[in-house]
Formats: structure tokens, sequence, C-alpha cells
């Protein structure tokens, strides 16, 4: 039996009340969406967080799961969408906290290039929210996950072709957000 069979299997048994069927597919997947959260978000306890939150979802919401797909790819979705979502609030909340913060002279001593570079990471960070869920998604999983064209393109279950086009048009778009910010140079 392949592993899709038996993903089906414990999903029909979980929708017929049986949740321990669930647990065995929380233990098939845990880890692969582990490392996938943890290669999102950089930060170990965030990830657990985000596996947590993703089977949570998934199985709230097993009820709508096509099983003419594979689960891991839809539960694999879920889980880089919550991603994506923590993402955002941290740098929505990394944001206010330091545009917020006063800072005495003296109280911190950086290195010019590590405050520009922190410069730069701010304005990219504040740039990226300002685009669209799509285009913004292929910048983070190709650019933050390191994911190629085709784990994206099946990811998020469009063409290889559409991935690049719209990479494209995203490094495009923020680019020119940097520039209208005055935040790069032309």
């Amino acid at each position: 039996m392949s592993d899709d069979e038996r993903d089906k299997q414990f999903v029909a048994r979980c929708l017929a009340g049986d949740e321990q069927a669930f647990g065995s597919l929380v233990d098939a997947y845990r880890q692969p969406l582990f490392n996938t959260a943890l290669r999102l978000v950089g930060d170990y306890d965030e990830a657990l967080d985000i596996v947590q939150r993703a089977f949570i979802k998934a199985f709230g919401r097993l009820s709508s799961f096509d099983p003419e797909r594979r689960f891991f790819s839809w539960v694999y979705r879920i889980l880089v969408n919550e991603a994506l979502d923590s993402l955002n609030a941290r740098a929505r909340y990394r944001r206010l906290n330091t545009s917020e913060l006063e800072v005495l002279p003296g109280t911190i001593e950086a290195s010019d290039e590590a405050a520009r570079q922190k410069e730069i990471g701010d304005h990219i960070e504040a740039a990226l929210l300002r685009l669209s869920p799509d285009y913004r998604q292929v910048i983070i999983l190709r650019h933050l996950a390191n994911l190629s064209y085709r784990e994206i393109a099946d990811l998020i279950e469009i063409p290889e072709k559409t991935v690049k086009s719209r990479l494209y048009a995203a490094r495009l778009r923020l680019r020119e957000i940097l520039l209208h910010r005055g935040w790069v140079e032309a």
C-alpha cells in the first residue's frame, strides 16, 4: 500500500470518528513539516508552534480534504500559510516595537555597518508587507525558504512557469517599492 493510500484510509477513519487515526498522520508528517517550518521561520520554538497550529487546522478542516489529492501536499500548504502568517506577524511586531522604543544616546553601541544592515532589512520587510500575498509568498518561499521553482509550484499548486513569472514580477514590484520609498538608488 502506498503512503497516499494509507493516508486516505487514515483520513476516512478519522472522519468516521476514529481520532487516533489522525495521530498516525501526525506521527508520519510531524518531522518533515517541522523541518519545513524551521527553514521558513528560522526559530525552533516558533516552528514547533507552527506545526501544531497546522495540524490543528488540518484536523478542523479534514472534511474539506479532497481525497483525489495527496494529504501531505494539503497539510504542507496549511503549514506554509501558517509560517507566512507568522513571518508577517513577526515583521509587524518588530517594526512596531522598534518604532516605539526610545533609545538614549550611548545606550546602544553598534557599528555603522550593522546599523545599515538592520535598516536595509527593516526596509525590505516593510516592502514585502506591501506586496500582494501571491507575490510575497513566492519571494519568501524562494529567497527565505530556499525552495526550488518545482517545490514552490508543487506547494502552491501552480505551474512552474507561473512561479517564475510571478517571482519575476514580485522582484520588480519589490524593487519599485524600495525605489519609491527612497530605500535604494536607481
